[in-house]
């Protein structure tokens, strides 16, 4: 297994075949539209392959907030159906431990939608904590 940060010259196209099983509401070209734009603004993306495939796909940003200080925030989380419970989050979700150590950042924070039992029992299990309520106002 090998995890790298995304790099222009990468294909955004395997990527985005891993993001949609998270994003369904996307559309391949929207979704590889909308990820070139937060490209633009410091969103990143790193990947696990696993036999020359792509088997895990993160998205994330490094920012600072009064609250948190410098942190990496993960927006997106998503592995393969066949590469689950084979470790592969794990080693992705440490490897974006690490980088945001190397980075400097404080704190790591992520949001999980709440009916996403299964997201939760693995952060909980790795060491996060709930720490708050984030709450949303559609408006549009």
């Amino acid at each position: 297994m090998h995890i790298q940060l995304f790099a222009p010259q990468d294909d955004l196209a395997k990527l985005a075949d891993v993001m949609l099983l998270l994003r369904p509401c996307f559309s391949k070209e929207q979704l590889i539209e909308q990820i070139s734009l937060q490209l633009q603004q410091g969103y990143q993306l790193a990947y696990l392959t696993m036999d020359e495939q792509v088997a895990a796909v993160a998205g994330f940003v490094i920012g600072w907030k009064l609250s948190w200080g410098k942190h990496l925030y993960l927006d997106d989380l998503v592995t393969i159906e066949n590469a689950r419970s084979k470790g592969v989050g794990l080693q992705l979700l440490q490897w974006l431990e690490n980088y945001a150590k190397q980075q400097g950042c404080e704190q790591f924070h992520l949001g999980s939608g709440v009916q996403r039992f299964g997201a939760h029992r693995f952060y909980l299990r790795n060491g996060f904590d709930i720490k708050s309520h984030h709450f949303t106002k559609q408006l549009v």
